[in-house]
């Protein structure tokens, strides 16, 4: 198979990158471009640990090919924090203790991050909602629900 370029602006910065065909954004991102924050968890779109930002759009970029993503903006977790300074999502989850072993964080933050921009005061059961594509193996998920709406509130 042969390499085609596609064009992606990631976190601000436009990328010029050959991918195969059959690469997926998050192959993409993690092994051509060295972001290497969005884990693969289950390959299969259903654990979350992938999730980035598309285009406005939380998306599980296991599942998107990179062709796909041509022309398109893509928001993963080194892009939230800038000019040394932590996203308020990200300094949430470090102030209520949403985070232990950390793999399934990144895909937490940015389904917050989407929840976030789409509504600035949800309720719990909002949270619950935007987050029930991700899971977290380690935690009861109060703390993570916890900083999400301390996050709101940041914001907010």
């Amino acid at each position: 198979m042969s390499k085609q370029t596609i064009h992606i602006k990631i976190n601000g910065q436009p990328q010029e990158v050959a991918v195969e065909p059959h690469w997926t954004l998050l192959e993409t991102v993690r092994e051509q471009l060295a972001l290497t924050g969005s884990k693969e968890g289950c390959g299969t779109g259903d654990c979350g640990a992938c999730s980035m930002i598309v285009d406005g759009k939380l998306i599980t970029s296991c599942l998107m090919l990179a062709p796909e993503a041509d022309g398109s903006e893509v928001l993963t977790i080194e892009g939230l924090a800038r000019n040394g300074e932590l996203h308020p999502v990200q300094q949430s989850f470090i102030e209520a203790g949403g985070v232990q072993c950390g793999f399934c964080t990144p895909g937490m933050i940015m389904a917050t991050k989407a929840l976030l921009d789409r509504n600035s005061r949800p309720t719990l059961e909002d949270v619950r909602l935007g987050l029930a594509g991700n899971l977290c193996r380690c935690t009861g998920y109060a703390k993570i629900y916890e900083a999400v709406l301390a996050a709101a509130e940041r914001i907010g």
